[in-house]
């Protein structure tokens, strides 16, 4: 079995499934090329209006994998031709750099909604992921930790980045330096969990969320993110501008005449994402 399953759902909906369930999910094998394969593909596909991450087995993701790492086969290149430790430590730079920008930064970016199905366990890189997503739905056996201290490490994927944004940076600081574990109901509470359900309705909800945002008007989705995007990083008249762009950029869409009409017929729309 591949280490990401994907599927393709009829409802405009794209599952991404993490599947190493014995080392939890962790990052090994070929989980992160896989994955960064398949974000790409959702963002091309224009079928895709909407994107499920999520976990097989008991966890969502456990991170990088430490028993890669304790048999030196980590991101920093050991394994490689032999060379210089400088050319090491910058191959090892560069292969992180990609895979967070093509994982972490593809969640974050991508111009349709992302979801975080949390199944169970998000840690370390895991949580990173999770965080990345628009969305998190967590099941009410989630738990979420940075955990970097642990192994010794500061941290990756984004986690410094989004974590603050979510739940403030004193908070942020607290979970980064204790590695402190939390579960769904206290991750819901500080912010960092949109939702928190019976883990028998985590799919039947989630999914159904899903569908709801694959089935509306994809072009003023992608114009929403990129507004709610720029917010945590320009000044407020820089982002009325960018709002004054989408916004006229939106109402040339067939999706806005199509509200519009709906909207005086008094029926629902029906949004073809065109």
């Amino acid at each position: 079995m591949p280490d990401v399953l994907f599927e393709k759902r009829s409802d405009g909906v794209a599952v991404l499934t993490l599947n190493r369930p014995e080392s939890l999910n962790a990052m090994g094998g070929q989980l992160i090329p896989l994955l960064a394969e398949h974000l790409a593909e959702c963002a091309r596909d224009a079928a895709v209006r909407c994107v499920v991450l999520t976990g097989a087995g008991r966890a969502f993701c456990a991170g990088g994998d430490v028993k890669d790492m304790a048999a030196a086969r980590d991101v920093l290149g050991a394994g490689d031709a032999p060379s210089s430790p400088a050319a090491t430590f910058a191959r090892g730079v560069e292969s992180l750099r990609d895979a967070q920008r093509r994982t972490s930064y593809a969640l974050h970016a991508m111009p349709k909604p992302t979801l975080a199905m949390v199944n169970g366990a998000a840690v370390g890189a895991g949580l990173s992921l999770a965080l990345a997503c628009d969305l998190r739905i967590a099941s009410e056996q989630a738990r979420f930790g940075t955990v970097f201290r642990n192994v010794g490490f500061s941290g990756d994927f984004g986690g410094s980045w989004f974590l603050p944004r979510l739940v403030g940076l004193e908070k942020a600081r607290e979970l980064y330096f204790t590695g402190a574990i939390i579960d769904a109901t206290e991750a819901q509470r500080i912010g960092m969990v949109t939702r928190v359900v019976p883990p028998a309705q985590l799919v039947e909800e989630t999914l159904a969320l899903a569908a709801h945002l694959a089935s509306g008007p994809a072009l003023a989705y992608a114009r929403m993110k990129e507004n709610l995007n720029r917010s945590s990083s320009c000044d407020l008249l820089t982002l009325l501008d960018q709002e004054a762009l989408n916004m006229r950029l939106s109402g040339t869409t067939s999706d806005h005449r199509e509200a519009a009409k709906a909207f005086v017929e008094k029926r629902r729309p029906k949004f073809s994402g065109e």
